[in-house]
C-alpha cells in the first residue's frame, strides 16, 4: 500500500497516495479540475496549462495539477498539510488566460462544426473564459489531413493536446502521427502523408476536445441533442464491450464507447464503432418460402404452415450463429429437445467441452493488467480482439513477456515467436510443466482456432495443465460473441456440427458462417440476407441485436445485458417470440409467454447468468492423462477482420475498409 499523505483542497482535508497526481487528489475531493491533454488513460503532457491550480507557500504563479504529484507538495511552516486552492482569483485569472490563449486561432466554427453541443472547448470556454478577445489579428490555418475513410481532419481547430498523437502511440501501438513545428507553426500531421493503419483508430474521435477529428461516416447527419442513447453491449467481437447505441427515428446513427473496466476500459475497435451502416442494408423484413426454385414473399402463417409440413415425422437439428441472444439460443434448444432433435452452437468445429472452464476459462480479462507473462496460443488478438490487444500491450509496456505459438503476425508489440505447429506447443507444454509453480504472474490465452482441429480436445487439454502447472490463469478467445452464452443454454450434442448437419430439417439460427449440404429443408430465421438465408427453403425475419434484449456472454464469461435501441423493420419480430409463436403452431408449445419468464427458465438451468456483469469462477475437473497432440501448424480464426458477420458483410464501409486492408497487407505467394 502505497504512503498516504494529508492534503488540503478547497478547505476539505483528505489523505490520498503520495503518487496520485493533484488533478485526481481534486477528483477525490469531489472538485471539477478543466483540461484539455490530460486523460486517465494515456501518459501526462501538461501542455494545455488549462487545469491550472494554485499551491499555497508554492512558487508565486498556478501549477498544472496533472504533472505534480502530492508527494510534491511542501507542508506548511509547522508542518500542517500542504493546502492546494481551485477556485482563487490567480487560478481564475490563469484559466481565462489560457482560454484567450487557446481562441485566439480557433475559428468561429461553432454553428457548423459536427462537434457542436459536445465540445469540450466550447463547455469549458462558457464556464472558465472570458466573454471579448484583445486579438483582432487574422488567424492562422492549417491543411487537414487525410487518415483514411473513418476519421474526418479540421485542423485548424486543432489546440494541439496530443491526444490523438498518444493515443495512437501507446494504445493502439502505430506511429503515423505526430506533432511538428515549433510556436505557431506547430502542427499535428501524419508522417509522409500516411493513412492511419490501426483497427482502433476510431478512438481518436472521442478523445479529440474539439472538432478537429470527427467521424467522417456520420458527419453532418445528426445533432447530439437529437439522438436517443441507448447503452448496451457490442457483439461484433466475443469480448462484449460496452457501448452506446446513438439513434434517430428508427436509425441508428452511431455508436460510442462506454466505460468498463473490466471488458474495453473505453475503447472500441473500428468495425464496432463503424458497422451501424450494415444494420440498414440486405434486411430481411418479411417471410419467404422458396416456391419452384425460387424465394417468394409469404405472411407468417404461411411460413408456420410451411415450417409445420417440413418437420412433421422427420429428424430435426437447431444451430446457433454467432450473434444470437441467449434467450432466442435456450428457446431453440427446448423446441429441438420437444421435437427430439438436437441443437449445435459450435459452427466453426471447436473441440469446447461441456464443462464450463472449458469453454469460458478460469481467467478474467482483467487479469491481463498484472501478468508478467502471457503465453497466446494459435491466436491473433490484433484481428479477433482489437480492443483486448491493446490490453495485452499495456501489459507489454508495463514489463510483460509474451510468448506465441502460431502464426506470426503484427500485434503492435513484441514477441518471442516460439514456433507455428503443435510441435512447438508440446515443447512449450512440457517445459511449463517441468518448471511448475511460477513466482511470476502468468496468463494462457488459447485462441479458438487452435481447438477446431481433430487434435482440438488435446489442445485445449495442454493449454490447461500449461495453466494449472504454472498456477495460471486460462482465457479462452472466441470469436463469436453468442459461443459462450449458447453453451450456457446447453446448445451442443456429441456429435458436433456433423450430427445436426445429417438431420431432414435443419433450423438454421443466424448461422451464416457455415455452408449447409444440399437435401435438408433449411428454415433460416436471421436479420439479414446472407449466405443462410440463399440456402433456405423458408425464411423467418428476426431483429438485429440492437432491436431486442438480449443476453450476451463475453468470452471470459460475463453476462451482460444488450438493451433494445430501435425496432426491427417491416414485419420482423424478435427471435425468441418468434420461436415461441412456431413453437404453438407445430404442436411443440414452450412454457413461457414472456421474455421475464423465458430469463427465469434460463437461469434455473444456468445460475450463474443471474449476476449480471460479474465473472464466475470457473475450475476444471481434475485432469487424467494428457493425449498426444497431432502434427500441422495452427490457423487464424479470423482472416479479414472487417467481414466477419453478417452486419459487417452488409457494410459498405466494412467492404472499404476490408479492401484497403488487404491492398496494404502483404499477399501470400505460392511456393514455385
Amino acid at each position: 500500500m502505497s504512503d498516504l499523505k494529508k492534503v488540503v483542497i478547497d478547505g476539505t482535508e483528505l489523505e490520498v497516495p503520495g503518487e496520485m497526481t493533484l488533478i485526481q487528489a481534486c477528483e477525490q475531493a469531489g472538485v471539477e479540475i478543466p483540461r484539455f491533454c490530460y486523460h486517465e488513460r494515456l501518459s501526462i503532457a501538461g501542455n494545455c496549462r488549462m487545469c491550472l491550480v494554485e499551491v499555497v507557500g508554492g512558487p508565486p504563479k498556478p501549477a498544472a495539477s496533472c504533472a505534480m504529484q502530492v508527494r510534491d507538495l511542501r507542508p506548511g511552516k509547522d508542518g500542517e498539510p500542504p493546502v492546494v486552492k481551485t477556485n482563487s482569483p490567480m487560478v481564475k485569472k490563469a484559466r481565462e488566460g489560457v482560454m484567450e490563449f487557446l481562441l485566439i486561432n480557433h475559428p468561429l466554427d461553432c454553428p457548423i462544426c459536427d462537434q457542436g453541443g459536445e465540445c469540450d472547448l466550447q463547455d469549458q470556454a462558457m464556464a472558465y473564459g472570458v466573454d471579448f478577445s484583445r486579438y483582432r489579428e487574422p488567424k492562422r490555418a492549417a491543411i487537414d489531413l487525410d487518415l483514411g475513410p473513418l476519421v474526418e481532419t479540421h485542423m485548424t481547430r486543432c489546440i494541439s493536446c496530443t491526444r490523438c498523437v498518444r493515443f495512437t502511440t501507446e494504445v493502439a501501438g502505430v506511429t503515423q502521427m505526430g506533432q511538428t513545428g515549433r510556436g505557431e507553426d506547430a502542427e499535428i500531421t501524419s508522417y509522409l502523408g500516411e493513412t492511419l493503419k490501426s483497427n482502433l483508430q476510431g478512438n481518436i474521435i472521442d478523445l479529440c476536445p474539439v472538432g478537429a477529428l470527427v467521424s467522417k461516416p456520420y458527419a453532418f447527419t445528426a445533432r447530439p441533442w437529437e439522438l436517443t442513447k441507448t447503452e448496451t453491449v457490442d457483439v461484433m467481437d466475443a469480448l462484449g464491450s460496452a457501448i452506446r447505441v446513438d439513434t434517430k427515428g428508427r436509425e441508428v446513427m452511431r455508436i460510442l464507447p462506454r466505460n468498463n473496466d473490466g471488458t474495453n476500459e473505453e475503447w472500441i475497435s473500428d468495425k464496432t464503432r463503424f458497422v451501424w451502416d450494415g444494420l440498414r442494408r440486405q434486411r430481411l423484413d418479411r417471410p419467404y418460402i422458396r416456391r419452384d426454385g425460387k424465394l417468394r414473399p409469404a405472411t407468417w402463417p404461411e411460413a408456420f404452415a410451411a415450417v409445420a409440413d417440413a418437420v412433421k415425422g422427420r429428424k430435426v437439428a437447431g444451430i446457433v450463429g454467432d450473434l444470437v441472444s441467449t434467450e432466442a439460443a435456450y428457446a431453440l434448444r427446448r423446441l429441438m429437445d420437444a421435437m427430439g432433435g438436437v441443437t449445435e452452437c459450435r459452427t466453426d468445429g471447436a473441440a469446447l467441452p461441456t464443462e464450463r472452464a472449458g469453454y469460458a476459462g478460469t481467467a478474467a480479462i482483467e487479469d491481463i493488467d498484472t501478468a508478467k507473462r502471457i503465453v497466446l496460443i494459435g491466436t491473433d488478438p490484433a484481428r479477433e480482439a482489437p480492443v483486448l490487444n491493446a490490453r495485452i500491450r499495456k501489459a507489454w509496456l508495463r514489463g510483460a513477456d509474451v510468448s506465441l505459438v502460431g502464426e506470426a503476425a503484427d500485434m503492435t508489440y513484441d514477441y518471442d515467436h516460439l514456433g507455428t505447429d503443435r510441435a512447438a506447443l508440446d515443447e512449450l507444454s512440457r517445459r511449463m510443466r517441468d518448471e511448475g509453480e511460477s513466482d511470476v504472474a502468468t496468463l494462457v490465452i488459447l485462441g479458438n482456432a487452435a481447438m477446431t482441429g481433430e487434435d482440438g480436445a488435446a489442445v485445449l487439454a495442454h493449454a490447461r495443465a500449461m495453466a494449472e502447472a504454472a498456477g495460471a490463469g486460462l482465457l479462452i478467445l472466441h470469436s463469436a460473441a453468442a459461443r459462450v452464452g449458447a453453451m450456457d443454454a446447453g446448445c451442443h450434442t456429441d456429435g458436433g456440427l456433423d450430427a445436426a448437419l445429417s438431420a431432414d430439417v435443419i433450423y438454421n439460427l443466424g448461422a451464416d458462417e457455415i455452408d449447409v449440404p444440399t437435401g435438408p429443408f433449411v428454415i433460416y430465421q436471421g436479420s439479414h440476407g446472407d449466405r443462410g438465408a440463399h440456402r433456405a427453403d423458408v425464411i423467418l425475419p428476426g431483429a438485429a441485436w440492437t432491436e431486442e434484449q438480449g443476453l450476451f456472454v463475453n468470452t471470459e464469461g460475463r453476462p451482460q445485458l444488450a438493451l433494445r435501441s430501435g425496432f426491427a423493420p417491416g414485419e420482423a419480430k424478435e427471435n425468441w417470440a418468434i420461436l415461441r409463436a412456431l413453437s404453438a403452431e407445430i404442436g411443440f408449445q414452450l412454457p413461457f409467454d414472456s421474455l421475464a419468464e423465458l430469463r427465469r427458465a434460463l437461469v434455473e438451468e444456468a445460475p450463474q447468468l443471474a449476476e449480471l456483469d460479474a465473472v464466475p469462477v470457473n475450475s476444471f475437473e481434475p485432469a487424467g492423462e494428457l493425449p498426444d497432440l497431432g502434427e500441422g501448424a495452427f490457423g487464424l480464426a479470423v482472416r479479414d477482420f472487417y467481414l466477419t458477420n453478417p452486419i459487417a458483410r452488409a457494410s459498405v464501409l466494412m467492404a472499404e475498409l476490408s479492401q484497403l486492408a488487404q491492398g496494404r497487407d502483404p499477399q501470400p505467394i505460392a511456393a514455385e
